[in-house]
């Protein structure tokens, strides 16, 4: 049961971690100690604590959080420099931080109601059959670094990776996992954007394999936060639309309050993610199945409440009211671990605001996680 520090309201449904109830949030109240809750977690990982914004410093433009950096300073991602004024990474320009596995058809894709590999759509031009891929695998690439703070990340070991700088993944090695039996790649993490030049870089490098083995059908897929620099992003947005791949944004709140609060991402972070949506949206009247983007959102409890559904809802609504929406059940993770798991109440009442608000396309995924705890 937590309390909230300006309402005094309990709840099983306010985090101590947050200190504040959804609708004191939302008026502001409570962001300067959670600010410092978020720095002080980057902190015990040994990372660069907030965005740095020097006026005199070079501008990185590989990711969205808007980082400009002086010699000797790291980016929000910890893993970008700059090095006698040229900007460098832990690694190099040929590797990165992160590893890869193969993950078997059918998988456990944010996208699952789409997807070529577990339903078919797009056959014949993306998808191996009718009736899916069963048999074959998706490269999963889980790059050990983010540009946002999630206070949920159900992948946080990312940190330790980024702190680490371990272990490294060049570019040949990923490339040559690309084998007769591998059907597409997903990017997710952590977060691709950090990595964006090289996962660009490294994905014509393996569509152009995958046709010199005679590889019928390999599509390039994102799994994101949606905060990326416009000009890569429409670059990635390229790859998978030629290719019959999915990108998949995970779209966490509508209020820039609520944002900050989960993710620690900043007013302008929000809106270049909202920004980005739209710009897959536009692309994707150029192909038919399988859908180019598909939408989802985490329904923590208490914070990811009625208003912040419907507000998301219906923005993706007014681009394409055939965007696919996906929810996902929250359960209790890395610092949020005194929040209960989603409830069928609530994950109903989502899936029920969504339709109202014109989506066509509305799922619910891992409902074997739902509770009755609200």
């Amino acid at each position: 049961m937590g309390k909230c520090f300006y309402c005094s309201s309990e709840s099983v449904t306010i985090s101590s971690k947050i200190g504040v109830c959804v609708k004191c949030l939302r008026k502001g109240l409570g962001l300067d100690k959670i600010r410092e809750t978020h720095r002080s977690i980057r902190r015990k990982f040994g990372l660069t604590l907030q965005t740095p914004r020097f006026n005199n410093g070079i501008k990185c433009r590989v990711c969205g959080r808007g980082c400009s950096l002086l010699n000797g300073v790291y980016g929000y991602c910890s893993v970008r420099s700059i090095d006698g004024g040229v900007m460098k990474t832990t690694t190099s320009f040929n590797s990165i931080v992160g590893t890869y596995y193969y993950d078997p058809h059918p998988t456990n894709c944010v996208a699952f109601p789409v997807c070529p590999a577990i339903t078919g759509k797009g056959y014949p031009k993306y998808a191996l059959s009718r009736s899916g891929e069963k048999g074959y695998y998706n490269i999963a690439v889980f790059p050990g670094v983010c540009n946002l703070n999630c206070l949920y990340c159900q992948n946080w070991e990312f940190k330790l990776m980024t702190r680490e700088s371990s272990p490294v993944l060049t570019m040949d090695k990923l490339v040559n996992a690309v084998n007769e039996w591998t059907t597409c790649i997903c990017y997710f993490g952590g977060d691709p954007s950090p990595y964006s030049t090289f996962f660009i870089e490294a994905s014509r490098k393996i569509l152009y394999r995958a046709e010199e083995i005679g590889l019928k059908i390999f599509r390039i897929c994102w799994e994101t936060n949606g905060l990326w620099d416009e000009n890569l992003f429409l670059k990635a947005i390229d790859l998978s639309l030629e290719s019959g791949g999915i990108v998949k944004i995970d779209f966490k709140a509508w209020s820039y309050e609520v944002y900050e609060a989960l993710t620690g991402a900043e007013p302008e972070h929000v809106d270049k993610i909202r920004k980005n949506i739209a710009r897959v949206v536009e692309r994707a009247g150029e192909r038919g199945e399988p859908p180019l983007l598909v939408v989802s959102t985490l329904l923590v409890p208490g914070y990811v409440d009625e208003y912040e559904i419907d507000a998301m809802t219906r923005f993706v609504s007014d681009l394409d009211s055939n965007t696919p929406y996906v929810f996902l059940a929250f359960h209790p993770e890395f610092e949020l671990t005194d929040l209960p798991r989603t409830s069928r109440r609530h994950a109903e009442r989502a899936v029920e605001i969504a339709r109202r608000n014109g989506l066509k396309n509305v799922y619910l995924g891992n409902q074997w996680l739902l509770s009755d705890l609200y």
